[in-house]
C-alpha cells in the first residue's frame, strides 16, 4: 500500500494508527527494560526468593482479560449498528477497567500487610520493582480509561458508524495492548519473581 495515496481523511487516519503503534513499540521497549532489570537484580543477596503475588493480582488479571472481551463485543455491536448494546459493552469495559485498578491497589495493600513496604527502611528492591512495574502499568490503564470515556462520549454523540470508527479502533487497540501487557507482566512476576 502506498501511504501517500487516498483522501486527506484516509491519510490522516493512517497517520493516527501509525503514531499509536510508535507509542506501543516505545512502551514495549520500556517494559522490556524494566523486566530485564528485574531479572538482573534478582541475583542480589537481598532479593526475596519465592514471593507469591497476592490473590488480588489474580483477580485483577481476570478483570482486565474480561474488559478486552467486552471491548471486542462493543466493537462488534457498533459494526452491527446496535447502539444500545454498544453502550452496554462500553460501560462494562469501563467498570472492569476501574475494577482492575481497584484490585491492583488491594494487591498493594496485601503486600504491605505481609510486612513488605515499597519504600523506606522496611522496603526491599524486590517490592520496589513490583511496585514500579505495576504502578507504571496502572498509569497507562488510566490513560486507557480516559480513551474509553472519550469513546463513550463520542458514541453518545453518534460519531461512530460501521464504516467510520477510527477513534473507536484506536482506543480498542490501545486497550487490548495494555491488557496483553498486564497478562505478560503478571505471568512474568508470578513465575520469574
Amino acid at each position: 500500500m502506498d501511504f501517500t495515496e487516498g483522501t486527506f481523511e484516509e491519510k490522516n487516519n493512517r497517520a493516527k494508527k501509525m503514531m499509536l503503534w510508535f507509542g506501543i513499540v516505545s512502551l514495549i521497549m520500556s517494559f522490556a527494560g524494566w523486566t530485564s532489570a528485574f531479572v538482573v537484580s534478582s541475583t542480589r543477596e537481598d532479593w526475596i526468593k519465592d514471593f507469591q503475588l497476592p490473590n488480588a493480582f489474580i483477580v485483577s488479571t481476570v478483570m482486565v482479560v474480561l474488559s478486552s472481551v467486552t471491548f471486542m463485543l462493543a466493537q462488534k455491536a457498533i459494526k452491527s449498528n446496535q447502539r444500545q448494546l454498544t453502550t452496554t459493552w462500553l460501560m462494562a469495559t469501563l467498570v472492569l477497567g476501574i475494577a482492575f485498578i481497584t484490585n491492583q491497589f488491594l494487591g498493594f495493600q496485601q503486600i504491605i500487610d505481609m510486612g513488605y513496604n515499597f519504600t523506606g527502611p522496611t522496603s526491599n528492591v524486590t517490592m520496589s520493582y513490583i511496585y514500579l512495574i505495576a504502578m507504571v502499568h496502572i498509569a497507562h490503564v488510566i490513560v486507557g480509561l480516559v480513551c474509553i470515556l472519550v469513546v463513550i462520549y463520542n458514541h453518545f454523540k453518534q460519531k461512530y458508524t460501521a464504516t467510520d470508527m477510527v477513534g473507536f479502533e484506536l482506543a480498542a487497540t490501545f486497550w487490548h495492548f495494555i491488557d496483553i501487557l498486564w497478562v505478560y507482566l503478571f505471568l512474568f512476576l508470578y513465575f520469574v519473581g
